[in-house]
């Protein structure tokens, strides 16, 4: 049985028993306790919480999920990957044990076809119910039915939040894929018995102390594993032999020059970078970037060890961007947006294989290196300096040398290179280590809880009549509020924008029949709950008063500008730039616009000028911005651009900018492009690795802005004399003006050179049988002051030189000694450190030549003096030994 029929046999099955299909969410999770989305759970997180009250009581989803807690594993057993797709079903309060206990075992045995016989169950040891449903309702067999503890069969997403006891359902390959031992059963770490599907009966929420505090309503979440329900259909004896994986490893294998399932080695790295390059192709889709922290590192390192494990079977070339395209054939059918974001993903990737190929290999020769040498004095442990220096000096990763290390039998002294990193200030640790998560206060759910959603009809009015819900003061409930109180507000119904989608919100008056309230920011801790913060400014008001809300027309008019030519812009880069444009975040204020966008290079003054004239000549054809509410699939099959990582519910909002521009998009909008008046990019430029900004202006803003420029513009005209469109040639002409006299004095300064040479000559002094030159010249560049130590030395023969140049505060020195005195003890580098510090620095070189620098010019007479007596100094001691 195929990959795919598989998965549309669980969605058929539990349609049918009145669930809604849901979308995979982005493997970037709306959650900070978590890096990556590891669960199907995750994007249901907050309604098992009791945060949010589900719209639907049942729900299914085949979702994609990213896990790196055993990533050394990979390759190494059947069964563990980064990447793969977990198929669930899910209830919020409505059925549990009694319902889905029955249905898994029917969809496993009757729509899938597993051997009955070969299906064992595990429960949690006190969960009596699940027993009985197991055993009396479905009949299996008390002795296929094992309890386990705690940590087999109780379930949780992370340290905190949903949690319960589970029940797995798992299927025994055989005696011969067991591992030998007398005691091997289910809960061995061995192949033999493979989980297939997990039931968590979600009951629990963990707080941050660890205490389990019982859900609102009891839940279900389940998680079959794709890969795994195919390896045993598609009777094979692992994930990496299905169709979903087999299509990659062949195609490593073709590039390596290699053949699967002929050398364990070879194969554990097929199977390393087949899985790593399934996870950081569907990372790099969603929007990940590889960096040094958090998700961005997981995408780092995934391509690190996919790249040295093509290194260990003979790929010496790029090659992540062949083994994606494989990917995103297999997968393209089930996730439209790899294809959709195909080219993007490959540069990405490609990059990033360059960038670290030679710090790989430099690496790899160095690691050798020391393991031989380790190896050789009879150790068996690499010390911290020697690993810090790996990753200090060389960039080479930790966790590859470890692995590296560990493939050799050794280990790692980490608290020596802990040590190292704590003096050395290095970096915060593990972003995962960092993450903090605040819930919704809880205020903010008992109002919801009361009054549910507040309409908001900002869309269509700047004012509406309102009913005061909840007044908030100090962070608890008040009845009332006088002049001068710092408050939070609800309505029933608003007509001020929350912020949201990279748009701010909206400020403005609400009144009421005693008093006043403005409004500064409107902030959304709920889906669909408008929190309004401001101040008392007159008299008073007080819950369940009628109100009149009235949001600042000039300022909400001057966002929508900016906004929908923010939509304008992210299409004209895609027209410019290509496809591979992805937004990265945004801002959309009154003031100005800034767009955030994945790109892997610099934007030159000419493009960036070709992409402001697209979008003002979008802006001045006057198209129509159109806004409609569609169904999900709809929107993508036409085209609608969707941002990484937002949760969209069945319907969205399209934003159309006539033929031009269609996206998916909550913000407010002008009625035609020509509203938007002007559009001006003031600055573009990179925040962070393969990722720009470009800030811009519109209106009447773009204008004032233009006017400044110009006003700049005329003033400079006016200092050179001439019109605004002669500038750039009359400053041509003098930059040309000034290098050509900039020539002309340093050939000067050269020919004066030469003509001092004989009077520095000629006054040298005599010490023993050679001769010294120490002076202070008027040279200041330093490259004519070589040269003109240069010139001396051939004029002088055996000597000792000693110039000084004082110039704009700052004191130079520069020494040189013959060869044959060099001979004789004396070193130009010695002969600076003794008078450096008299001019307040310090310097260094080769006995030959050297140079030093000072902050005390005043007193380089003094240095100078100090110079030729230890000159004389040295002779006279040279003379002694004789």
């Amino acid at each position: 049985m195929k990959s795919s029929e598989i998965r549309n046999k669980f969605l058929t099955f539990f349609k049918k028993k009145g669930h809604v299909v849901l979308p995979s969410s982005s493997l970037v999770p709306d959650d900070p306790t978590l890096l990556l989305t590891t669960a199907g759970m995750v994007q249901f997180k907050s309604i098992f919480q009791g945060d949010i009250k589900p719209t639907y009581p049942r729900a299914i989803t085949v979702q994609k999920c990213a896990r790196t807690t055993d990533i050394e594993k990979v390759g190494h057993t059947a069964r563990h990957l980064t990447f793969f797709e977990m198929l669930g079903n899910f209830s919020f309060g409505d059925y549990y044990k009694k319902e889905i206990i029955p249905w898994a075992w029917e969809f496993l045995t009757k729509e899938l076809g597993f051997d009955s016989s070969k299906l064992w169950i595990t429960i949690f040891k006190d969960d009596d119910e699940s027993f009985d449903i197991w055993h009396k309702d479905v009949g299996i067999p008390k002795e296929r039915i094992v309890r386990m503890g705690e940590e087999d069969n109780f379930w949780s997403a992370g340290a905190t939040g949903p949690c319960g006891p589970c029940s797995e359902i798992l299927y025994d390959l055989g005696k011969e894929r067991s591992c030998g031992k007398p005691d091997c059963f289910i809960g061995c770490d061995c192949d033999r018995f493979l989980e297939v599907w997990n039931l968590v009966f979600m009951q629990y929420h963990r707080d941050e102390k660890g205490v389990l505090n019982p859900l609102p309503k009891k839940n279900v979440d389940t998680g079959l594993g794709l890969e795994r329900a195919a390896s045993i259909l598609q009777k094979v004896p692992n994930n990496f032999e299905t169709d979903l994986i087999k299509p990659i490893i062949d195609k490593v294998a073709e590039i390596a020059g290699v053949a699967y399932g002929k050398d364990d080695k070879i194969d554990i790295s097929l199977k390393v970078i087949a899985d790593h390059a399934r996870a950081m192709v569907f990372l790099v889709s969603d929007g990940v970037l590889p960096s040094n922290e958090g998700r961005g590192y997981v995408l780092r390192r995934l391509i690190r060890r996919a790249v040295r494990h093509g290194r260990l079977i003979g790929i010496e070339r790029g090659f992540l961007k062949d083994i994606a395209a494989i990917v995103v054939d297999v997968m393209k059918d089930t996730y439209r947006e790899l294809e959709e974001n195909s080219d993007y993903t490959y540069h990405i990737l490609a990059s990033e294989e360059e960038n670290f190929s030679t710090t790989l290999k430099q690496g790899l020769n160095i690691l050798d290196s020391i393991i031989e040498k380790e190896k050789k004095k009879g150790s068996l442990s690499l010390k911290g300096d020697l690993v810090f220096q790996l990753y200090d000096t060389y960039g080479f990763p930790l966790e590859l040398t470890r692995e590296i290390a560990e493939e050799n039998g050794f280990k790692i002294d980490d608290k020596g290179f802990e040590k190292l990193m704590e003096e050395q200030k290095k970096k915060a640790r593990s972003a995962r280590g960092q993450a903090s998560f605040e819930t919704a206060k809880e205020i903010y759910t008992e109002i919801f809880d009361k009054f549910g959603e507040n309409k908001f009809v900002g869309y269509q009015k700047d004012s509406a009549e309102a009913v005061v819900q909840s007044v908030i003061k100090g962070n608890v409930f008040a009845p009332r509020a006088q002049k001068g109180d710092k408050i939070e507000m609800t309505l029933d119904q608003t007509p001020f924008y929350a912020e949201r989608g990279g748009q701010i919100g909206d400020t403005g008056l609400i009144e009421t029949p005693t008093g006043k309230v403005k409004i500064v920011d409107v902030f959304m801790p709920i889906p669909n709950m408008y929190v309004h913060r401001g101040a008392v400014e007159e008299g008073f008001i007080e819950v369940s008063q009628k109100a009149k809300a009235n949001i600042d027309t000039e300022r909400r008019a001057a966002i929508s500008k900016n906004h929908t030519a923010t939509h304008i812009l992210q299409r004209s880069l895609k027209k410019v730039l290509g496809n591979h444009i992805k937004q990265a975040g945004s801002f959309v204020s009154g003031d100005r616009l800034r767009f955030d966008f994945a790109h892997f290079e610099s934007i030159n003054p000419g493009v960036l000028k070709k992409i402001e004239k697209l979008v003002n000549e979008k802006i001045l054809e006057n198209q129509p911005v159109r806004v409609y509410i569609t169904s999900l699939e709809f929107a993508r099959e036409q085209g609608a651009v969707a941002l990484f990582g937002e949760k969209y519910g069945k319907f969205v909002r399209v934003i159309e900018v006539g033929d031009f521009s269609k996206e998916l998009c909550g913000g407010t909008h002008v009625d035609r492009t020509g509203d938007i008046g002007l559009f001006k990019i003031i600055s573009e430029g990179s925040i962070a690795a393969n990722t720009r900004r470009i800030e811009a202006l519109t209106s009447y803003n773009a204008l004032n802005y233009v006017n400044k420029e110009e006003e700049q513009l005329k003033e400079v005209s006016n200092l050179l004399k001439v019109g605004s469109f002669d500038i750039a040639k009359k400053l041509k002409s003098l930059l040309d003006l000034v290098k050509n006299n900039e020539k002309k004095i340093k050939d000067l300064q050269i020919k004066i050179a030469k003509y001092e040479t004989n009077d520095l000559i000629s006054s040298a002094h005599q010490i023993g049988d050679f001769k010294a030159i120490v002076e202070e010249v008027s040279l200041n560049d330093m490259d004519d002051l070589r040269s003109f130590v240069d010139i001396l030395k051939n004029k002088l023969g055996e000597g000792v030189i000693v110039l000084g140049v004082s110039s704009e505060g700052k004191a130079v020195l520069i020494s040189a000694v013959s060869p044959k005195l060099v001979k004789l003890g004396f070193n130009a580098g010695n002969i600076l450190k003794e008078v450096a510090p008299i001019i307040g620095g310090g310097g260094g070189g080769r006995p030959e030549m050297a140079q030093a620098g000072g902050k005390n010019p005043e007193k380089m007479e003094l240095a100078l003096k100090k110079a030729l007596e230890y000159i004389r100094e040295k002779s006279d001691a040279n003379i002694s030994d004789k």
